[in-house]
């Protein structure tokens, strides 16, 4: 094993060059130098001085020795990098490791408690540095893998030592190319039952769960594998989680990347290039609390988060538009009297064990009377779940960031108060089987009754659905009626206004009330006498279809309810005039911000990102959350409307369409919308679903980052529309040249937002449907760290290629009687 044996020698490290021990032993008048290395005995790792790309700084670091692409895994001066011309590492006069620059300065050393006569330092070859005394080679003074940087090597103890108080945890870089310490941590909290907690500053991100035994409740995709073997040690001493390969020719490393995703990457020498093997964070259900106190998420539901059985939302009008922080709280509250019992749950990640206490000798009727005791006792379950399972858990407060697995997690014991549990008592001799008799007899007829009622349910909601659908084809297909019963049908819940009240608001449709005018008419703005400030859009009597956008709109948009969707707070269908009254939204348009030079410079990214994310959430609710599944088929920057507070809102139903639970696309004779915005499957097909709105979202986000239409987008370079250019810059990694000048800054962490939203914005304009992101995937992509696919090249990379094939469409359908007809109007 190559080392260097320093009692009181000292060698000069250049950071031009590495370094390295041409022999095992290096004298007082040699220097380390001239592009040599320290190598592991198995030449595994190596030890040298590096700088990242497009970096002036110097750090002495430990890198996989036969992996080309340098894979650095441990940093020891990662927040005081020297730029000089020289660094030295040397055994101080104290006979401690230390690391100064040209100035003389000590900027690293590898402080120890113990002391050694004749210290040396040598890098194993599991790629852990450390220093030893001559006299005893086997006892460690100090050694690098006590001091985690990003990243946790075979070996390594990731946890803590309860003797001396050493915590072995891991800090992100701040970037790919910045090893200095970034905004997340992952750790072990010991305050309660021990977990891991991934925090990004003091707040926590994803929650790791207790070990059960057999992994981590939260982390069900660690399981016994082929590459490594695993265990989670819990003594007096120490509680740590640790990791050894199984085949030692295998790289594997668990990394904290600098967006905090926690990660097992492979080495695959085929490819030579690290494969992700897994992710910590499966899901959105692993972001900690999303459902609140007493809720739960559930991946597979929509909506994902729930309360659990006895509990209701606290706030039903935050729940009813996804926003489920405020949690869940008990229909019946706990008394502390007899009765109170427990409720079984399956396939859970136990709650958040910051507030618990647990016992290791207890067996589980044990742990219920326990908790059945103590009033403030809120659950309890297995601390092992081994074999029959063995040990206690209680929870002593409110159950936080719960989730439900398929196919892991374990069982969890909720107390219930009395009157929300369904408890059978025994009973001894006749009286028991009398009981069950007529229990069995009792069920029977519930049995039936329900059926009956089931089936004369099922009849009447088939005779309402013709109902309704004869009603509204009526509604999309018969001439102009002048009554007001439109907005008066029981299924609409939509309120009515006069047109004397609307035309007084409007102070009667005035020139200086008017705000712009649409492909559906002229939109005013309009006080009620009661102070509510409106917008009114009304129909153009010049309009020919203006009568079924309004009535469709009516019909879509009244069943809507989302902070992220305009709110129509009425109609008016009263004589020839049609009204559609919503709420007002002060800062107008969109587009009126992007798409201008001096309005542009309001919006930084924190604003853009803020809307991306906003529309994202309104199509989510459209396409999977609201009672309707809508398919908008005109989103645009004109169409998203912005509040007082730049909250985006999606607007203009007029050419939405709604479908049934199993309809997932339809063909249109009419192609109606906006080039530009446009999937190539709708424009040239007349083929929609929702990842027609996909990829107009997708055009959308180009446009709010670069400040650029994508339609009549042009560039000195090449004839590519925005989607190309893109498309082109993504390809050669200058995707940041597309930003737009008022966003343009240092902040890493927006760099990386705005890399993520133009790579989300590439696979939603990718030119199948098929392989376009759905928006639960969109909304997910944005708002966590997951890793991205690959996007494929997008539909439509000039304007040009669009007219041309919807032109050539267009005249292969002109002999047919089903005959398309393409729209060039903008709506």
């Amino acid at each position: 094993m190559k080392t260097f044996i320093i009692p009181l020698f000292v060698f000069c490290l250049s950071p031009i060059f590495m370094f390295s021990a041409p022999s095992d032993t290096i004298s007082a008048t040699e220097s380390l130098k001239d592009g040599k290395t320290i190598v592991s005995a198995g030449g595994s790792f190596e030890l040298g001085f590096f700088t990242p790309q497009n970096s002036s700084n110097w750090y002495l670091g430990i890198w996989y020795k036969k992996i080309a692409a340098r894979t650095v895994v441990w940093v020891a001066n990662r927040d005081t990098p020297f730029n000089g011309s020289a660094g030295v590492l040397k055994f101080s006069d104290q006979r401690i490791l230390v690391l100064i620059n040209d100035a003389n300065t000590t900027i690293w050393s590898a402080n120890s408690s113990k002391s050694a006569t004749t210290p040396v330092a040598q890098l194993l070859d599991t790629g852990n540095l450390v220093v030893t005394d001559h006299n005893d080679p086997e006892t460690f003074l100090w050694q690098s893998f006590d001091y985690p940087c990003n990243t946790i090597l075979p070996g390594m103890k990731y946890g803590v030592n309860l003797v001396t108080g050493l915590n072995r945890f891991l800090t992100s870089w701040k970037s790919d190319q910045d090893p200095s310490r970034g905004d997340y941590t992952n750790q072990l909290d010991t305050a309660g039952l021990p977990q891991f907690l991934l925090k990004k500053g003091s707040v926590v991100q994803f929650r790791s769960g207790p070990w059960n035994g057999l992994r981590f409740t939260g982390m069900p995709n660690l399981k016994p594998n082929p590459i490594y073997t695993y265990e989670f040690v819990y003594n007096e001493e120490e509680i740590y989680y640790h990791y050894q390969l199984i085949n030692s020719s295998v790289s594997t490393r668990l990394t904290l990347n600098p967006n905090g995703n926690l990660q097992r990457f492979t080495w695959i020498d085929r490819i030579q290039d690290w494969s992700l093997y897994l992710t910590a964070q499966i899901d959105d259900c692993d972001r900690y609390a999303i459902c609140g106190a007493y809720g739960s998420c559930n991946i597979n539901n929509s909506p994902s988060c729930g309360c659990l059985k006895g509990f209701a939302p606290k706030s039903p009008e935050d729940w009813e538009v996804a926003d489920w922080s405020h949690g869940c709280v008990r229909k019946t509250p706990l008394d502390c009297h007899d009765g109170e019992g427990f409720l079984k749950y399956s396939g859970i990640k136990l709650p958040d064990t910051q507030h618990s206490w647990y016992n290791k000798t207890m067996n589980l009727k044990e742990c219920e009377q326990v908790c059945l005791k103590n009033c403030n006792c809120t659950a309890y379950a297995n601390l092992d779940i081994r074999g029959e399972g063995s040990g206690c858990i209680l929870w002593l407060g409110e159950l936080i960031d719960t989730r439900e697995f398929s196919d892991a997690g374990q069982d969890i014991y909720i107390r219930m108060a009395a009157s929300e549990l369904v408890t059978y008592r025994r009973l001894k001799g006749k009286t028991k089987v009398k009981v069950i008799v007529l229990s069995l007899l009792a069920v029977g007829i519930t049995l039936l009754g329900l059926c009956l009622i089931l089936h004369l349910y099922k009849r009447k909601k088939k005779k309402e659905k013709k109902q309704i659908k004869r009603k509204l084809g009526n509604m999309l297909h018969t001439p102009e009626q002048d009554s007001n019963d439109q907005c008066q049908d029981e299924h609409l819940e939509l309120p009515l206004f006069d047109f004397s009240t609307i035309a007084d608001a409007t102070n009667n449709f005035s020139v200086a009330n008017k705000l712009g005018k649409g492909g559906f008419g002229p939109v005013y703005k309009g006080k009620l006498m009661e102070g509510q400030e409106i917008g009114v859009k009304r129909l153009s009597r010049s309009s020919r279809q203006g009568i079924k956008e309004f009535k469709n709109e009516v019909l879509c948009i009244s069943k809507l309810q989302h902070r992220n969707l305009v709110k129509l707070l009425g109609c008016c269908t009263e004589g020839q005039e049609r009204l559609l009254i919503y709420e007002y939204m002060p800062n107008k348009s969109l587009d009126f911000f992007i798409f201008d030079e001096q309005q542009s410079i309001i919006l930084d990214w924190p604003k853009r990102f803020h809307i991306i994310n906003g529309i994202a959430r309104g199509l989510l609710y459209l396409h999977q959350d609201s009672r309707l599944r809508i398919i908008h088929r005109d989103l645009k920057a004109s169409n998203v409307l912005l509040d007082n507070e730049l909250n985006p809102k999606i607007s203009d139903f007029g050419i939405a369409r709604s479908f049934g639970g199993d309809e997932s696309e339809a063909n249109t004779k009419r192609v109606v919308g906006t080039y530009g915005y446009m999937s190539p499957e709708y424009a040239i097909d007349g083929v929609f679903s929702v990842k027609s709105d996909v990829f107009s979202f997708g055009v959308l986000v180009l446009e709010i980052v670069s400040g650029k239409k994508n339609r009549g987008f042009s560039h000195t370079d090449h004839k590519l529309n925005l989607l190309g250019h893109a498309w082109r810059l993504f390809k050669e990694g200058k995707p940041f040249e597309m930003m737009h000048t008022s966003i343009k800054n240092k902040n890493t962490s927006s760099m990386s937002e705005v890399l993520r939203s133009v790579h989300v914005a590439l696979l939603c304009v990718q030119q199948s449907p098929e392989e376009r992101p759905s928006m639960p995937n969109v909304v997910l992509m944005l708002s966590s760290d997951i890793t991205l696919p690959q996007p494929k090249e997008p539909g439509f990379f000039t304007e040009r290629h669009l007219l041309s094939m919807a032109s050539s469409s267009s005249q292969r359908e002109s002999s047919s009687s089903n005959r398309l007809s393409i729209s060039l109007e903008a709506r």
